[in-house]
């Protein structure tokens, strides 16, 4: 089986081709390959697929093996594949995703794709969740937004909820280099609140244009960045008037440019996606 690995903002994953190739167990295949010392490394694998109903269809599987609704970082690195390797020369795409048809511009130079723009749909936020703090794990929340601690004691922590087409927990905190992440990410990811799992953001407001952005990501771990995850941030943030419109997400693997519509409640993800090796497994 031929592969190619690529990544958004480090957020890395394994890509197949399935008009050429044909992968019975995709969620055994997403574990083997994303093992870092016995596999290829990554986040999980992707598969990209023919489509009814869009110009593709991507399929996306965490590192455990479990089927992911929609990757942002990953939908623009489908969309690198198919332009850089031929599969089509439009610039405006629509991929079908287990959480709906997304909408694509790209950017392209010298024939190769080097950024797109991604209409991440409809964004809900909801009402927010209060879950048990880690103990032995505090959580510094940030003293500058007004955390919505109204209905949180103690020994809790609220959380804003925003659906992306899957599910996000956000909190504001003083500094995204001290968190926690994996200690109570992993912990919130699995809390009873969320039966299906979730998504888990710490976010640091820097000024109302900018934030910094590390994520627990369900069925993945810490990842160095995550679209979805990156939306529902700013969103959470401009829904509670810490934020403008418009935000950079500083992420550990690098920055994405969000961009929030309040009339339409779109949000725009703008990010580069590139090609590291490609192999034979």
């Amino acid at each position: 089986m031929k592969f190619t690995k690529m990544h958004g903002c480090g957020n890395d994953y394994v890509y197949v081709d399935c008009f050429k190739e044909k992968v019975e167990n995709p969620g055994e295949l997403a574990i083997k390959v994303s093992d870092r010392h016995f596999g290829v490394g990554s986040d999980g694998l992707i598969l990209i697929k023919p489509s009814d109903i869009a110009d593709f269809r991507m399929a996306m599987y965490n590192a455990d093996g479990s089927e992911g609704m929609m990757c942002g970082n990953g939908i623009r690195c489908v969309a690198k594949f198919v332009y850089d390797k031929g599969l089509t020369d439009k610039t405006q795409l629509s991929i079908e995703t287990k959480s709906g048809i997304k909408y694509l511009d790209l950017q392209v130079e010298d024939g190769k794709m080097i950024s797109a723009t991604v209409d991440m749909g409809e964004v809900k936020v909801e009402e927010p969740v209060v879950v048990k703090a880690v103990k032995d794990h505090p959580i510094t929340l940030n003293k500058l937004a007004t955390n919505p601690a109204t209905n949180a004691g103690a020994d809790e922590i609220e959380l804003v909820s925003v659906n992306v087409g899957n599910p996000h927990a956000i909190m504001f905190i003083e500094s995204t280099k001290e968190a926690p992440v994996e200690s109570v990410g992993k912990v919130i990811e699995k809390d009873p609140a969320f039966p299906e799992g979730v998504n888990v953001e710490f976010i640091e407001l820097i000024d109302r244009d900018t934030i910094n952005m590390r994520v627990w990501e369900r069925g993945s771990g810490e990842t160095f960045a995550c679209g979805t995850g990156a939306c529902a941030s700013a969103v959470a943030g401009i829904s509670r008037g810490y934020l403008n419109d418009s935000v950079t997400v500083h992420l550990l693997g690098g920055d994405l440019s969000i961009r929030y519509d309040k009339e339409t409640k779109h949000v725009f993800m703008t990010g580069p996606a590139t090609i590291v090796f490609e192999g034979e497994l």
